[in-house]
């Protein structure tokens, strides 16, 4: 039991993460970000390229591979969704365009072939009786920093309260002199951080290859539609839902069962509760 707590805290930290990140966008541009699952990719591939090919010390290569793909989000964000953000059809082809496009080219740059990220944090630690890698230890404490991190930041600063502003009412924020599209920019550069931060995490203990951009956005998809969609709040408790009932199917039934449970919650919720836990207006 205690090996399903810490395995399930350590999925939930990564799920957070991506959720968070992908709810955040949605609930101040409300658009559906396809090519968030991309921003996870690249942040471990980026931290892979940079110590492999480059030979960085880990963390200055984890620190420049998240900023690169922030950068990345952002000018996605200006030169491609801007332009279409009051389609949201348009938005969604687009930005899976861009996550096919990604994945192609780290096909071509890579390979098909399984990448290993360096772990920050090599040695075992032993809980209880439960033997646990220090990468896990360490994706679930940065995890649990950087999402209380960026509460404060909403909750503390000037840019924040402009971030709520443009959230609660994008209309009445333009009117107060509130630039929406350079928050919007902030926002997405703060998603993509996220998840890239994400992959760099969680890339020494999961499978790292073209594809791995898939599975992210699926289970993004579904925990904020449990939570709600644009409620961070709700992100969390989903993520924590999702991260613990994989865990607790994949150690009493089999791993692959895992898979079913995020898509199966979001049919569920769907059907009985369409807003979510929290809904969209519990934003933030």
């Amino acid at each position: 039991m205690l090996e399903i707590l810490i395995v399930g805290a350590v999925s939930s930290a990564i799920y957070a993460m991506l959720a968070v990140g992908f709810t955040l966008i949605f609930g101040v541009a409300r658009i559906l970000n396809l090519a968030h699952g991309t921003f996870y990719a690249l942040g471990a591939y980026g931290a892979y390229f940079f110590t492999a090919h480059l030979k960085l010390p880990l963390l200055p290569a984890a620190l420049l591979a998240v900023a690169l793909v922030a950068a990345f989000g952002i000018l996605v964000e200006r030169v491609l969704i801007r332009p279409m953000r009051t389609s949201q059809l348009a938005v969604l082809m687009i930005t899976l365009a861009v996550a096919l496009v990604v994945e192609q080219a780290l096909f071509l740059t890579f390979g098909s072939e399984y990448r290993n990220v360096p772990a920050f944090i090599d040695t075992k630690f032993t809980i209880g009786g439960v033997d646990v890698g220090g990468a896990r230890l360490l994706a679930l404490g940065v995890g649990v920093v950087l999402i209380g991190a960026l509460w404060l930041f909403i909750q503390r600063t000037r840019l924040g309260s402009a971030i709520l502003a443009i959230s609660q009412d994008p209309q009445a924020a333009q009117y107060m002199g509130i630039p929406s599209d350079r928050i919007f920019s902030v926002v997405m550069g703060i998603s993509a951080a996220l998840a890239a931060a994400a992959g760099v995490l969680a890339g020494p203990f999961l499978t790292v290859q073209p594809t791995m951009w898939l599975l992210p956005i699926v289970k993004a998809f579904a925990i904020v539609v449990v939570g709600g969609l644009g409620s961070i709040p709700g992100s969390i408790l989903a993520a924590l839902m999702l991260g613990y009932a994989e865990t607790f199917v994949g150690y009493m039934i089999s791993t692959s069962w895992t898979e079913i449970v995020s898509v199966l919650a979001t049919l569920l919720m769907l059907v009985f509760r369409p807003a979510g836990i929290f809904g969209r207006r519990a934003a933030f």
